[in-house]
């Protein structure tokens, strides 16, 4: 009976093992894919959602200038900057967080990006530039540009918009820690890329994202309390500002290695709840992202004091691994992670990116993580991760890439009012606001080819239906690019 028991205990954790490599296997679908040409259109795609007038190496020709006199009602230049996703609107949080994940992705891959290298740079200061503006004076964060219920009751080309650009702003007297806190942890990750390249540059945005990073922290609360109806419910934080304090404060600590930031992390790492959710990272939830950040350094062998990050780290692999995953980490049948909510492919490429950059921290420290009676190796993790990027690229049921643009088989009607509507090259009349709806509703293919978009996919059971009203599948999002063009930069290097 002993040596059963002894016999069962070294089994039941290799079939576990097995089980995962069979779940997260490369399917017999494509021939391979060109991840050189797909991290070209993932960045290009940033290019389509530029706002402000756009510059003569613009390569995305059918967008035209558009929003030239953002800020102007309060009296500052809030011009360029991206439109998060299909609409006209500028929301600073997602596009903090955008800026925060292609700077780590250039940090941590930019080696592997070749001549893409410099178009993903460029990505990087299209945003940071706006966000300068956007934190030029002290103790205020402009936050928003547009009214997002006047731009959603209209379908019409940012080129053409007639509705309300009214600015919001976060200060002392109404505080918003979260996106202060993002936009801080994007400053400084960008100062990281500009180190070398605009010494100057950098060193203003590092500065800049120590200013607003205190303003941050000494005046705190939420942003969808102090502004509930302009951000809410598109742009609501719903996880708190907590994480983004120690987000903010962990981006500092890299790019200055000023001992107040590590101090800061690990004074207020119970306080500011470093261990909540941990199988969560986008827009709203950074916590995976700040283990997996921190991680680094105890992998390195050079910070036992946040040891505690790294279990937190650990946990949060063994909650996503299939076979092993969190109820919240669902696998549809094709192999896709699905969390529930909208536009799913935002947690696929943000905890596939998680799991690339955590499987080469553990190559560099010959580690594994530890999950129950198995372990997960990086190269497990790193299949994994491939297998999520290669399902966005086609290998999946629908045979279908989520990447518009590339392969053979795309979405054709994808939720994007300047993708969907005549350019004004071939339309140069105004189209109003009411207007284009017959373009919305139309079963037509949309005119323009957002390449490089990738929509919020299929749902749990891998279909997808290619319509325009369907936002939560069908809209593209800069948030979901942003990291998965480190992803793609890695696999074009290594695949």
């Amino acid at each position: 009976m002993a040596r059963k028991s002894l016999f069962l205990s070294r089994i039941i954790p290799a079939i576990r093992v097995l089980f995962l490599f069979l779940l997260i296997s490369p399917r017999p679908i494509s021939a391979g894919h060109d991840y050189v040409d797909a991290l070209r259109k993932c960045i290009l795609f940033f290019e389509g959602q530029r706002s402000g007038k756009l510059p003569p190496d613009q390569r995305v020709r059918w967008r035209r200038d558009s929003a030239l006199h953002d800020g102007s009602t309060s009296g500052v230049d809030l011009t360029g900057g991206y439109y998060d996703a299909g609409d006209n609107v500028k929301f600073g949080f997602p596009m903090a967080f955008t800026t925060t994940l292609l700077s780590w992705s250039i940090i941590d891959f930019g080696r592997n990006m070749g001549p893409e290298l410099k178009n993903a740079v460029k990505a990087v200061k299209w945003a940071t530039d706006y966000l300068l503006k956007a934190t030029a004076a002290p103790d205020v964060v402009f936050v928003q540009v547009g009214d997002a219920y006047s731009d959603h009751n209209c379908w019409e080309r940012p080129e053409d918009m007639d509705t309300l650009r009214t600015v919001y702003k976060i200060d002392r007297a109404h505080p918003g820690s979260d996106v202060a806190g993002e936009t801080a942890a994007a400053l400084a990750a960008a100062s990281i890329v500009f180190r070398s390249r605009d010494p100057a540059y950098s060193r203003l945005l590092l500065s800049r994202a120590v200013r607003v990073f205190e303003f941050a922290d000494r005046h705190r609360g939420a942003y969808s309390g102090s502004l509930y109806h302009a951000v809410c419910p598109f742009y609501c934080d719903v996880n708190g500002y907590q994480d983004e304090l120690l987000w903010g404060a962990a981006w500092l600590h890299k790019a200055s290695r000023r001992r107040q930031y590590r101090e800061y992390i690990v004074k207020n790492e119970v306080v500011l709840r470093a261990g909540d959710t941990i199988n969560e990272f986008g827009w709203d939830n950074k916590h995976a992202g700040i283990n997996i950040l921190i991680s680094k350094e105890v992998l390195m062998g050079k910070a036992e004091y946040f040891e505690s990050f790294k279990q937190n780290a650990d946990g949060f692999i063994c909650s996503i691994l299939p076979g092993i995953s969190h109820p919240q980490v669902q696998y549809s049948p094709g192999g896709l992670i699905y969390k529930a909510g909208g536009s799913n492919m935002q947690h696929v490429t943000s905890l596939s990116f998680l799991l690339l950059a955590y499987s080469n921290y553990l190559s560099h420290a010959n580690k594994v993580v530890p999950c129950g009676e198995t372990s997960a190796s990086p190269a497990l993790l790193k299949t994994l991760a491939k297998r999520q990027v290669d399902y966005i690229l086609g290998d999946n049921p629908m045979r279908m890439s989520y990447m518009v643009g590339y392969g053979a088989r795309y979405p054709q009607r994808i939720h994007h009012r300047a993708s969907s509507l005549p350019s004004v090259a071939a339309h140069p009349r105004s189209i109003g606001c009411k207007a284009g709806s017959r373009y919305f509703l139309s079963p037509n293919p949309n005119p323009n080819v957002l390449v490089g978009a990738v929509v919020g996919g299929p749902n749990v059971s891998d279909a997808f239906p290619d319509s325009r009203p369907l936002f939560q599948q069908s809209e593209p999002t800069t948030y979901i690019n942003a990291p998965l063009v480190g992803l793609l930069a890695h696999f074009s290097a290594h695949s």
